[in-house]
């Protein structure tokens, strides 16, 4: 007996020597309120909407005075009962819990103090050791010597983690009620405090039902320990709490993931909470994503991408379902582009000289052993460029390459902002170079743009959550890809493929210009296009690039796009294209022995080679005179580090 004495004095001497060190190595209150490690990042649509929130949320730190009673009382209620009265650890809790474990055999209960609670979260892990639990217990009792109740209180109402993402009362009443925490009712902080057991389970944004559930046994605590009245508790009902509606993730998550990355490029290394305000359009959004579930085919995926003019990200959608695949189609995927390609090959051409009323023959043509075929397998004879690129005409397209060269269609793929790879190979005119949808569909926003550069951007404003502006976006420095009557040319050719040819399933009742694009055996399905100040790229196909039956960017891609387009444009002005563009007067006599011959100041609607011969495809513009109004080290200097010559592979 007289041992047990001595051992048990000898613990606790022990004890209050290690409560001791604890107590002289505890930071100070004001140390204790400083925000935790981890950043808290809103993401905010264009106009003001929070669109998702990305880690932790701290909301506002609120003192002991302002957290309203009814939310203190919840959280004593059903967390520690005893608070009041215990030093840091509550004995009768903790014999409590050991009787129920053993008699059920198993864990069933805990007996941490709210105290105990706290030290865990700031200082210690959650690993089930007795260290850490002795601890625990040492660090607690240590704090209850330093700081008072109320103290203890507001750091771990202020501190303690309720589910999604929210840490604190004011950022989880924020996120599930949509107000400050200092507004909470009896139903919504019974909410709150149950969450506590068990975030995950019972968060009113992932089960509201289960979160209400919870919230009843609170408030039936709170009656038992006389926190309320019968007649209150009777009254309470959680159902009354209306749960905030919550930003639809699946939705957005392709697009945030892409914009927030490039977060580093504007605000550099920083732990604050962010308010990020992006480019996004949730009504354009809405309609991407319906358009996308809607038109593509079973067992395939499809992507969008919706910009301005200027490169304004406005939807993007990278797959159909967000939850089951986070791959990015729309950014990441590198796939063929079929004849969407043809759009690189015809402004190399236009820039040489030509004009969609040229005259070209339809005929086959084999190059270097390799033969393209139309799809029609059938030939027009005699076409102009219009109708030729209206059709989608492979063998012109293979003249056009194999005159211009296909190291300058190369060239002018990258300097519309093609990142990939672009092979120099005949074929290359047809396609079969792998890109991705946001580079093309930057590139037919350059051509909308008037040949001015679209640079994809989906951020325009930082601000931290004090409301600082760390970065606002300044409209670009302009640089000119093409001139103005080139891609004017070029909007002709595109508006004559949706009035007459192959994108027709794409027309919106208002001037529209665009290309479709199909891979061999169906594999790839692509429709870009524009109108006023919105272009918008679709692509569909299966990841593991099988063929997918019926699969046409004339069919599927296309009117996903007109869908898409439809509502993405309702609100929006209707506007001409341009398609014609008067030329400067010294540059109305362009050489004839290149671009034509000119008669009365008239082209005569003919390509010529220099020998005034029509151009059948068996000259190389290698062998041809260099435009004088191709100035490379003009190009090379508006473009900057845009441009990067496209190197051949092979």
């Amino acid at each position: 007996m007289k041992i047990t004495g001595v051992a048990a004095l000898f613990g606790l001497v022990a004890l209050g020597v290690a409560v001791m060190i604890a107590l002289s190595s505890l930071p100070g209150y004001e140390e204790m309120r400083a925000s935790p490690n981890g950043q808290m990042v809103r993401v905010l649509s264009r106009d003001g909407s929070v669109i998702a929130s990305v880690g932790p949320s701290y909301g506002e730190w609120l003192s002991h005075d302002e957290i309203p009673p009814v939310m203190i009382d919840a959280m004593v209620a059903v967390e520690d009962r005893r608070f009041y009265g215990h030093p840091g650890v509550d004995p009768i809790g903790i014999a409590r819990a050991a009787w129920v474990n053993f008699s059920r055999g198993g864990n069933y209960q805990g007996a941490s103090t709210i105290t105990q609670q706290l030290a865990r979260n700031i200082f210690l892990t959650n690993a089930r050791k007795f260290a850490r639990k002795f601890r625990e217990v040492i660090l607690a009792m240590a704090m209850e010597r330093k700081f008072s109740k109320e103290q203890i209180l507001e750091l771990y109402l202020n501190r303690v983690y309720f589910g999604g993402g929210a840490y604190g009362i004011d950022a989880a009443s924020r996120r599930f009620f949509g107000h400050s925490a200092t507004r909470l009712s009896l139903e919504e902080a019974a909410i709150i405090a149950g969450l506590v057991k068990a975030p995950s389970r019972y968060a009113p944004s992932a089960d509201p039902e289960a979160a209400r559930g919870r919230a009843q046994v609170v408030i039936r605590l709170m009656k038992e320990t006389g926190k309320i009245s019968a007649a209150t508790a009777n009254m309470a009902d959680p159902r009354n709490a209306k749960i905030a509606p919550q930003p639809r993730q699946n939705s957005v998550r392709y697009f945030t993931d892409w914009a927030l990355a490039q977060l580093d490029e504007y605000v550099g290394d920083t732990s604050q909470p962010l308010n990020v305000t992006t480019t996004l359009d949730l009504g354009m959004q809405k309609a991407a994503d319906e358009a996308i579930d809607r038109f593509t085919p079973r067992g395939a995926q499809g992507a969008l991408v919706a910009m301005s003019n200027d490169g304004a990200v406005r939807a993007m959608v990278g797959g159909k379902d967000y939850v089951t695949s986070i791959y990015n189609r729309a950014t990441q995927a590198q796939r063929q582009p079929g004849s969407a390609f043809k759009l690189f090959v015809y402004l190399a051409a236009l820039e040489d000289g030509a004009t969609p009323d040229d005259l070209v023959v339809d005929q086959p043509i084999t190059i270097d052993g390799w033969t393209p075929r139309n799809y029609s397998r059938g030939h027009m004879g005699e076409v102009t460029l219009r109708q030729a690129f209206a059709f989608s005409l492979n063998t012109v397209a293979a003249k056009l390459g194999q005159y211009v060269g296909y190291g300058r269609v190369a060239d002018m793929a990258r300097r519309f902002g093609i990142t990939t790879p672009v092979n120099t190979h005949p074929s290359m005119v047809l396609g079969t170079s792998d890109v991705r949808l946001i580079d093309m569909t930057r590139a037919f926003a350059s051509v909308a743009n008037g040949g001015g550069a679209a640079v994809p951007y989906g951020i325009s404003r930082i601000t931290t959550g004090a409301g600082e502006v760390l970065y606002e976006r300044t409209p670009a420095e302009p640089r000119v890809l093409v001139a103005p009557w080139v891609a004017a040319s070029m909007t002709d050719l595109l508006k004559a493929a949706v009035e007459t040819g192959t994108g027709r399933a794409a027309q919106i009742g208002r001037p529209l210009a665009g290309k479709t694009g199909t891979t061999s055996s169906n594999r790839d399905g692509w429709f870009l296009g524009f109108t006023g100040n919105l272009t918008a790229g679709v692509w569909m196909g299966r990841d593991d690039a099988r063929p997918v039956a019926g699969l046409q960017g004339g069919r599927a891609p296309a009117t996903a796009f007109a869908a898409f387009m439809r509502q993405a444009t309702s609100d929006i002005p209707v506007s001409e294209l341009t398609t014609s563009f008067d030329l400067p007067g010294n540059q109305m006599e362009p050489d004839d022995e290149v671009y034509g011959i000119i008669e009365n100041g008239v082209s005569t609607g003919q390509l010529v080679d220099p020998d005034g011969m029509p151009i059948d495809g068996s000259q190389r513009m290698e062998d041809q005179p260099v435009d004088p109004r191709l100035d490379q080290q003009w190009l090379d200097r508006v473009l900057s580090d845009q441009y990067q010559p496209a190197r051949p592979t092979q």
